[in-house]
């Protein structure tokens, strides 16, 4: 570009760029392989990009000469300390151990996750850490199969002598998998900490150091012996929530205190590196040992209801071969009538069918009103206070277990893993709008 040759400007270099009255100073950043050659990118001190179209009216100054931004972080290797406990960070990828590929503009997972430990030393400071990739996936990308290697991996750890295991998950689907692992694991006698982050590491708005330092503090000294999801409380860097597994979603595409416990209290709270009970929990031991038990029935579909829908949708999973199907159904447990006799076919061919609420809080009762009564005489099972997503991983389990439709009523509508409460909390839904 002739505009950055006059000033004799390089990737790394500040730059002050002046067009339309505006000002803007920043690093000039490599421009991703679609941008055209009229364009520079400059990344602000707020840490955004900003894209700058040269026009005839602009100038361009470089301020200061600086360096080319780096690739990844060096791995720092720490010594044990006889004193401090010992926690293994699993790495699945996701953007907490992330990094920006310069070439497109795009975030990555990092290469391993001896990345995550080079990111936050103040780690060594909690615990001896051991780190270990799993795999490297986007979240979107997660599955079954997946989750099995990631259950055996976390047994591994903790049944080698682990005080606690951390997984690095991205944020999109971590509540699918921390549903799954609370379903996988017989006899956890230590925490299972899922963290991830929503905005990368290279970001000064980034939330992946705090989400980190908390998960590893529950790792190492938190009495919790349950599979959780450790996150940012709140939009400020302040204190992290520690949500069970079964209980947590994803709520919002980019805040900081994006997951929330649904119909239920968080377990802690996690301040200065203190944990503070809100709820009850299963307690951990000293000895113990883990068994995974992660059999998933891949063939489930999740269907959400709307108005208008056809009953050709539940045929085509059907004839798709799908071996359950969870309903996301309205208010209380509804779906129109023109569904009917699709559920009554699916049923009758062994297909269980599982309903839940496309309400956030609450829970299904599908005696209130005749729709429901009638979906109940049908067979359709009730997911009471369960989150689609939940019914969805645990429908999976259980028909990784028995096709008997018997059975598999009977093991939906059992609390296994803190997934069904006996009543619902109202003062659940105050605690998350009326803050804690």
């Amino acid at each position: 570009m002739k505009v950055l040759k006059a000033v004799r400007a390089k990737v790394g270099d500040r730059l002050r760029v002046e067009k339309l009255s505006q000002v803007h100073e920043g690093i000039l950043m490599p421009r991703t392989e679609l941008g055209d050659q009229n364009h520079l990118v400059i990344k602000l001190d707020s840490g955004y990009n900003l894209g700058v179209r040269l026009t005839r009216d602009a100038k361009v100054r470089k301020v200061a000469v600086g360096k080319a931004p780096r690739m990844g972080l060096p791995p720092i290797a720490f010594k044990p300390d006889p004193s401090k406990p010992s926690v293994s960070i699993l790495g699945t990828g996701g953007t907490i151990a992330s990094r920006v590929d310069y070439r497109t503009g795009a975030v990555y997972p990092a290469f391993s996750a001896e990345e995550l430990y080079s990111a936050v030393p103040e780690l060594a400071d909690l615990a001896n850490i051991k780190t270990s990739a799993v795999c490297s996936v986007f979240s979107e990308n997660m599955s079954p199969q997946l989750w099995v290697k990631i259950a055996r991996a976390v047994a591994r750890e903790m049944n080698g002598g682990a005080r606690g295991v951390v997984i690095a998950h991205g944020t999109d689907t971590m509540g699918y998998t921390a549903a799954a692992l609370s379903f996988a694991f017989r006899g956890v006698f230590r925490p299972v900490v899922l963290v991830g982050s929503q905005r990368s590491s290279d970001r000064p708005s980034s939330d992946a150091a705090l989400n980190l330092l908390s998960a590893v503090a529950v790792a190492s000294k938190s009495d919790i012996a349950e599979v959780c999801v450790v996150m940012h409380g709140s939009t400020e860097d302040d204190f992290c929530l520690v949500h069970r597994g079964t209980k947590v979603r994803k709520c919002h595409t980019s805040r900081r205190d994006t997951f929330q416990t649904i119909n239920d209290l968080p377990m802690c709270v996690v301040k200065d590196g203190e944990i503070i009970p809100l709820s009850d929990y299963n307690k951990a031991k000293q000895e113990g040992k883990v068994v995974v038990d992660a059999k998933f029935e891949p063939r489930v579909a999740l269907v959400k209801v709307s108005p208008g829908i056809q009953p050709k949708t539940i045929d085509s999973v059907l004839r798709a071969g799908y071996r359950g199907i969870v309903l996301e159904g309205t208010g209380l447990g509804h779906t129109p009538e023109v569904l009917f006799p699709s559920i009554k076919r699916a049923i009758k061919r062994g297909v269980p069918v599982v309903m839940t609420s496309q309400c956030i809080w609450g829970r299904v009762d599908m005696k209130v009103y005749s729709t429901g009564r009638d979906l109940l005489r049908l067979g359709v099972i009730p997911g009471e206070d369960m989150l689609p997503e939940v019914a969805y991983v645990k429908l999976m389990w259980v028909l990784g277990h028995t096709r008997d439709m018997r059975e598999v009523s009977e093991l939906m509508l059992t609390n296994i893993a803190g997934e069904i409460l006996p009543r619902t909390r109202p003062d659940a839904f105050l605690k998350v709008f009326g803050g804690i």
